[in-house]
């Protein structure tokens, strides 16, 4: 080894150091879980909700022994206001198959001739090459075929459920949620995310809702760790991928 070459390891070290995405800092390391504070779920858990409208209503609740509150025996417990906390309830089991073949042939023939037209196919023969003759001037002939088939066959099915909070409650009513969960188990971190509107109509009476009834639901299930990144091409071969044309 030269003399010059030294200071190269020197330097790509320091380069992956200096880098803290870099995958090299993660070597050794199990994958750190996504910071709450920031996020929508955070600042709707610590707003401070409005203050309650003071109305005769609530003072007759307050001198009943039955009282209707969100946190009473026979209180709606659903969730309504941001900041609150519901489950959502995944059960995936979708099942599609479809096939089509399509076939097409065609095939087409055509022949013209001049036998005699006042003697001129005659006159003309004897200036045509051997063999040709106005009889049988032109001939025409096509053929073509085509098939296609095809097949698609997919199921997914996926049970879940996770706790989701609501970030914000619309005009009309409609409550938009967000839920997150992580899970590490041997370096492994396994993510589910959820978003998506809730109609409170839709919440049942134990505050639980069904996936099918969130509206623009965005569900990613998947995970992050020394498993996932060996079942994942590296980062030449993918350029590579989009790159080359063939």
């Amino acid at each position: 080894m030269t003399q010059s070459s030294f200071p190269v390891l020197p330097l790509l070290l320091a380069a992956s150091a200096a880098a803290g995405c870099s995958p090299l800092s993660q070597v050794g390391k199990a994958p750190g879980f996504s910071p709450l504070e920031g996020s929508y779920q955070h600042h709707a858990l610590y707003s401070t909700p409005l203050p309650e409208r003071q109305d005769k209503r609530r003072y007759s609740d307050e001198a009943s022994l039955w009282s209707s509150g969100h946190r009473s025996l026979l209180g709606d417990r659903r969730a309504g206001q941001r900041g609150d906390i519901l489950t959502v309830v995944i059960e995936i089991d979708d099942r599609a198959e479809i096939s089509n073949t399509t076939g097409r042939s065609r095939a087409a023939s055509g022949n013209m001739g001049i036998p005699s037209l006042f003697g001129i196919p005659e006159r003309l023969n004897e200036e045509l090459p051997d063999g040709a003759s106005m009889a049988n001037a032109v001939e025409a002939s096509s053929a073509s075929s085509f098939k296609g088939d095809g097949s698609v066959r997919r199921r997914e099915k996926l049970t879940l459920r996770v706790a989701a909070t609501v970030v914000e409650r619309l005009a009309n009513g409609v409550l938009r949620v967000e839920g997150t969960q992580e899970v590490r188990v041997n370096n492994e971190l396994r993510e589910l995310l959820i978003s998506g509107y809730v109609r409170p109509e839709d919440i049942s009476r134990q505050n639980e809702i069904t996936y099918d009834k969130i509206a623009g639901a965005r569900i990613s299930y998947g995970g992050r760790g020394q498993i996932s990144d060996v079942q994942q091409p590296r980062y030449g071969q993918q350029i590579a991928d989009i790159l080359l044309p063939y």
